[in-house]
């Protein structure tokens, strides 16, 4: 190598003809490799994979592939005036705000099998609940510690050259309001029963998102990416061009002025989302599924992208065997061919537990034939 696996990532992101084309892996509770035949020393490294631990840069390390980590900044969030209650179980939490215009309960409940929380009962449950949990937004206030800013000092430099560091963020007040506050069904009534109420809300949710931003860019960060795992499956293309593409555009201009770069973390069924994403300034679309999970090819993708945006896209496509190798080649040469020049596309093996790390490196030595002379 001519230059570090950093440099080669940086080339991409300012749209400059990398060397290869970045293979980046990921670890978390959901992605992690099966600890079946693996060399103990790693499997004492990735320990009990936790959210933002450094499990992703030891995967990556074990592969020999580039880095793109995550780590959330550290921000501090306390309510500055509202009361909360919480009943904390081994089984389940509850968590209620008092606010002036009536109470919020939210429920949470322990899965043994995933050994994770989910939400049982969502905090917004009619449109009576949206200027409540506007009540909460509007009085939070956050703050980040100096051991926060080194702590994220510390895993920029345990990357090194090896890759970049990317900062989660929430993702747009209306992905929020699936993925944490409401829910897909409540959400959909309250889309048809109440959008004047839902734009209120949005706007108090940005000014607190933007109030989070602001500290996390303080941190030594290269890529700030909303985590909104939007899918057509959860909101409809004209519910994010009328709730998330200004939103989108402020915060991407924000990251921009900091001299960052703004992904849009979107998984799932994106198709008819693309076209929208291609009038904002974000990026890059990180996660990028393609089918048979997914309902989008790379190749359809980079038509309704355009060349500016990046494509991030993962190998989710090989979640099943792996028998048939020459099947598995041909479907990541697709990918590949259909990135077109690899001056805006990276792909992503997160870690899967029904995969040993021998099964990985296999689509590693796949990949690693196609980064440097791609299909034609």
């Amino acid at each position: 190598m001519s230059i570090t696996p950093r440099e080669n990532l940086l080339r991409v992101l300012r749209h400059e003809r990398p060397e290869w084309i970045p293979i980046c892996g990921h670890c978390d509770p959901y992605n992690q490799p099966n600890r079946r035949g693996m060399d103990p020393d790693l499997a004492a490294r990735l320990g009990d994979v936790r959210w933002g631990d450094e499990s992703s840069v030891h995967f990556a390390r074990a592969l020999g592939i580039d880095i793109a980590d995550w780590q959330s900044a550290p921000v501090r969030v306390r309510q500055r005036t509202l009361s909360v209650e919480s009943r904390n179980g081994d089984s389940e939490r509850v968590t209620l705000w008092h606010t002036p215009c009536g109470d919020l309960r939210e429920v949470r409940r322990y899965s043994p099998d995933t050994r994770m929380w989910y939400i049982a009962e969502h905090a917004v449950k009619t449109p009576e609940d949206l200027p409540r949990l506007a009540a909460v937004f509007e009085d939070m206030e956050h703050t980040l510690p100096a051991e926060g800013i080194e702590a994220v000092r510390r895993r920029r430099a345990l990357i090194g050259d090896d890759g970049i560091l990317m900062c989660p963020i929430p993702g747009t007040p209306l992905g929020q309001m699936v993925r944490a506050h409401a829910g897909v069904e409540t959400l959909a009534y309250l889309w048809a029963d109440a959008p004047d109420a839902l734009r209120d809300l949005f706007g108090v949710i940005e000014a607190a998102h933007a109030r989070h931003l602001a500290l996390a860019l303080q941190c030594e960060n290269d890529v700030i990416i909303t985590v909104d795992d939007t899918s057509t499956t959860t909101i409809s293309p004209a519910m994010f061009e009328t709730f998330c593409l200004g939103y989108t555009d402020r915060f991407a201009a924000a990251v921009h002025k900091a001299g960052r770069w703004y992904f849009h973390h979107s998984c799932g069924l994106i198709r008819d989302l693309l076209p929208l994403y291609r009038r904002t300034q974000m990026d890059a679309v990180h996660a990028f599924t393609i089918p048979p999970i997914g309902n989008v090819t790379v190749a359809q993708g980079r038509e309704l992208l355009g060349d500016r945006i990046i494509i991030y896209a993962g190998l989710s496509q090989l979640f099943g065997s792996l028998a048939d190798r020459a099947a598995v080649t041909r479907s990541i040469e697709a990918m590949v061919r259909g990135a077109g020049d690899g001056d805006h596309f990276i792909l992503g093996l997160a870690a899967d537990p029904e995969k040993t790390m021998d099964d990985t490196r296999l689509i590693v030595d796949i990949c690693r034939r196609l980064q440097r002379q791609p299909p034609r």
